[in-house]
């Protein structure tokens, strides 16, 4: 496992990890939102996340072949060109859309060849709908998908959906695995961690479909 600590004290430290009441994709209020776009007003912190990235995928790479990665427009690709340079490992931005003039499609970065090996990589899974949409037009390439890595898991049944797909999706740490080391070190109230340990116990045992 990766130092949870760490992990914790850069995405809090950073700003990525904010506690209020979010709006998220969904529609749902959430009572945290992470944001790893603000890793780039951090470097020390930016490095610690990309590091603790890379470390995980080497763990991955020990027994299981890995050709290229690839994220899906935007906030896995302001951090996955820096975790490729660590992995001497090529990398591929799947766009939201097609682009309509120059190179266009919906692939930026390395081409993808048929049949090689390429691990996912993005900033939470949620309920795993987006990871399937960057998938998607990889597969369709002819590429093979096996390993899922995020940043954060958001304990919301979207691991355990991709997995019934098939798919090993690898997490740094989850929601609850950030604040109760936060919590831990006086970083946050226990009002916060609470509010997101109740957020959380909603999709115990009620994973969607």
């Amino acid at each position: 496992m990766p130092k949870i600590a760490e992990v914790a004290e850069a995405l809090f430290q950073s700003g990525c990890l904010k506690f209020g009441a979010f709006k998220i994709k969904s529609g749902a209020i959430s009572p945290y939102y992470i944001d790893l776009a603000c890793l780039l007003s951090s470097p020390r912190d930016f490095c610690t996340i990309a590091d603790s990235v890379a470390e995980e995928i080497t763990k991955i790479t020990a027994s299981s072949k890995i050709d290229k990665l690839a994220t899906i427009e935007l906030k896995g690709a302001l951090i996955l060109p820096s975790i490729g340079c660590k992995l001497e490992l090529p990398c591929i931005i799947v766009r939201k859309e097609d682009k309509a003039y120059g190179v266009t499609g919906r692939i930026a970065g390395a081409e993808v060849t048929k049949g090689e090996k390429i691990l996912f990589f993005d900033d939470v899974v949620t309920e795993g709908l987006a990871k399937l949409e960057g998938i998607k037009p990889l597969e369709e390439l002819g590429a093979k998908i096996s390993h899922l890595m995020v940043v954060v898991d958001r304990e919301q049944g979207g691991r355990e959906n991709l997995e019934k797909l098939g798919y090993k999706v690898h997490a740094l740490a989850t929601i609850t695995d950030l604040v109760e080391k936060l919590v831990q070190s006086n970083r946050i109230p226990e009002k916060h961690a609470q509010a997101v340990l109740d957020y959380v116990a909603q999709f115990k045992g009620n994973t969607p479909s």
